[in-house]
This record gives structure tokens, sequence and C-alpha cells, in this order.
């Protein structure tokens, strides 16, 4: 999948100040919310990549990262292709190597120290000069699986290796689903010296069985009775940190949606801000629903009262 240019999502200019990219983050995050574009996939996705963009160039880090090309705009590694240096080896140019001023030389190790900056020198073994290369060591990728709600609060989880080792990630609050978290020098070692590698983690959130992330809120069904719902009244709501109590106005329909502000994503790097959690109401008759009290009673009160909740919709004429 081909991930667009950060610059290009926000419609910001690469020299943009931190501000500006802020400032166009939360014009598009508005108009592409989830929440005020109801059953449109197309703006759901053109959100997620508003926040994604936003996530990488609102860090300081990342986004200098990403100008040099070091990652790309998932994040992810950029490693330089040296392959076409095997060209030369084979032939090309007559077997002769040249160094970046394109002077023609023999000695490999001219032809290394352009290649690596400097970073490769000779010694002499065996009475001869060899070639010592003094590389970083390769990176190593790994995945984590974290629940939804550890992913929002932020916690620590321990990756065990394939060798039997350890490592303890540091999740931080807010980690969306696909993001790359950086170890530094926990990769395989350097060679001649060099410095090691990095273990760069794609942290896998898992479905929660009763909250569903959408942006930086939370969404919640929380089922109430027949009573609650036509009297109101209060009752208590579960939370990325724990249960709450909130009231239910009298006379909610199923679908009626209140909201619990900041009981959403907790605000984080960047700027960003926390969100909402959203309490969708599901009305359940449970056992009275046979009860022949309230059945004689909705007898007599229904010829009285008619409503047809269908024709809303058209499904009645």
């Amino acid at each position: 999948m081909v991930v667009e240019d950060p610059y290009e999502v926000l419609g910001v200019k690469r020299d943009a100040s931190d501000d500006g990219i802020r400032r166009a983050y939360r014009k598009l995050a508005k108009k592409f919310h989830p929440d005020l574009n109801p059953g449109n996939s197309q703006a759901e996705e053109r959100f997620k990549a508003v926040s994604s963009a936003y996530e990488l160039l609102s860090d300081p880090d990342k986004r200098g990262r990403y100008d040099r090309g070091e990652i790309d705009a998932s994040g992810a590694e950029q490693r330089p292709d040296y392959s076409y240096y095997r060209d030369f080896a084979e032939g090309r140019n007559g077997g002769k190597y040249y160094g970046g001023d394109g002077e023609q030389t023999d000695d490999f190790s001219d032809l290394f120290a352009n290649l690596f900056g400097g970073r490769f020198r000779t010694r002499a073994t065996d009475g001869g000069a060899g070639p010592e290369i003094r590389l970083r060591g390769a990176d190593r990728r790994y995945l984590l699986t974290v629940d939804l709600l550890d992913a929002i609060n932020g916690t620590t989880q321990r990756l065990q290796l394939p060798d039997g080792k350890t490592l303890d990630v540091a999740i931080p609050p807010g980690i969306e689903d696909g993001k790359v978290l950086r170890l530094k020098g926990q990769g395989d070692p350097g060679l001649g010296g060099g410095p090691p590698g990095d273990a760069l983690i794609e942290v896998r959130v898992t479905s929660h069985p009763l909250f569903k992330r959408v942006g930086n809120d939370l969404h919640v069904e929380v089922p109430v009775t027949l009573s609650e719902a036509v009297l109101g009244g209060s009752i208590t709501v579960p939370t990325r940190t724990g249960p709450v109590t909130m009231t239910v106005p009298a006379g909610s329909d199923t679908g009626r949606v209140l909201r619990l502000r900041g009981k959403g994503v907790p605000a984080g790097r960047g700027g960003r801000p926390a969100g909402d959690q959203y309490v969708t109401l599901k009305v359940e008759v449970g056992p009275g629903a046979d009860d022949a009290e309230l059945k004689d009673f909705l007898r007599n009160w229904a010829p009285k009262h008619p409503f047809d909740p269908r024709r809303k919709l058209g499904m009645t004429p």
C-alpha cells in the first residue's frame, strides 16, 4: 500500500512551522472526523491519513528523519541499497573502481572510504594490507500485540525474542495500531566495532469487547432498562480508567448518544488533544416484556398515543 507524503496530506509546505502543521491538522481532522461523517468510509480513511501524517510531522525527530530520507511516510526504516556497487566489481569500467571525485583507483580501501564516509580503514595482517570495516549493525523487526486499553492508557510490556532474551517495551499512551517503536542499540551488533542496530517494534492493537476507537475518541454501547430510558436515572458506565456514573435523560431512545468529555484517548505529544468517550444507549426490555401488568398497561396506553417509528425512515406510507 502506498503511503502518501505527509506534507501533501496536510496541505502544507515542507518548511511549514509547527503551528502551521497543527492548524492544518485540526482543520482537516474536524472536516473528516467520523462522528461528523457517519457512514462515510472515504471520510474515515482521510481522517486516518490526516492523523498518521500529523503524528509523524508533529514529532521533531521523526520529521527530521523523514526529511533526510531515513524513514518513509509510514515511519518504516529506509535502508540504502548499495547493490549497484556490485556492478563495478563484476567487470564494468574494465574492473577499475572510481572514488567520489571520479579518480580511478585499484585500492579497495579508497573505494570503501568513499562509500562509507571514512568509516573504512586498513590494517596490516600477515605482512599485507587488509580491509577493516566499521559498520552499524542491522536493525531487527518484531511484532508486539497490545490490548486496546493498554495502548490507550500506556503501559510497559515484555517482548520475548527468538533467542530467548526479553525486551521491556514502553508503550506510549495513545499509540495506534501499526505504529513502530524504536529501541536504540537493541538490534544486531555492529561490524568491526561499529554501533549496534536498533529494534523496530510494530505494535498490533487488539480489538476490545466493549470499546471501539475512532481517531482519538472511544465509543461504547451501554444497555439500559425500559424504566431508565423512559424515566431517566443514573447508570454506571465503563471508561478507559474505570467505571463512572452518568445521567440518562428521561425519554431516551435506543441509539441516543451521550458524551463523556476527556474520557477518550489522553492528550499526547505534538499538542494532540484528549479525545472524548461516546456512550450509545441500547434499550432492553428484559424479563418485564412478559409481565401481564405491563401488557395491560400498554394495551390501554398505546391507542391513546399513536406513534410509528418506521414512518420517519420511509418504511411505512
